[in-house]
């Protein structure tokens, strides 16, 4: 059987599988307007932004989570419900070090930051994924 740091692949990096197209949200944005963007855009997650800075996170679980439980309003800037500080990895991390990261903060989804700037996300499913992936290549199995 293999262990995780076989099954990862020890030396490969986070820039390898991360997804380079990030959507990101201004930190006043209503929290109503980011719930719609999100709705339409079909995604779980916004990377929120203050002068271009990545400050934080905003999840469908805030959502579910932070506006029910605290009865905000629906006009509530996201910086009052977004996940911050946030918790990133660089793009030169290994897939190791990111799923460590992301398994002792409890995260699925990770900002890729590299000089303060934004370059990428990788999620607990780009992790999986490759994991699935690699399994079946080092036992032969065709896809």
């Amino acid at each position: 059987m293999k262990t995780v740091p076989e099954t990862l692949e020890v030396k490969r990096l986070v820039n390898q599988i991360m997804k380079d197209s990030i959507l990101t949200i201004d930190s006043s944005v209503p929290a109503y307007e980011a719930a719609k963007m999100m709705e339409e855009l079909n995604v779980g997650s916004l990377v929120v932004a203050e002068n271009n800075v990545p400050v934080g996170i905003i999840t469908d679980r805030d959502f579910a989570i932070k506006i029910t439980a605290h009865s905000y309003p629906r006009d509530t800037p996201i910086r009052r419900i977004m996940s911050s500080p946030i918790i990133s990895i660089g793009p030169f991390d290994t897939l190791l070090v990111a799923a460590e990261l992301m398994s002792s903060s409890n995260l699925r989804k990770l900002p890729v930051i590299q000089d303060e700037k934004l370059v990428g996300i990788i999620t607990a499913t780009d992790l999986i994924d490759c994991m699935v992936l690699n399994a079946f290549k080092t036992e032969n199995h065709p896809l």
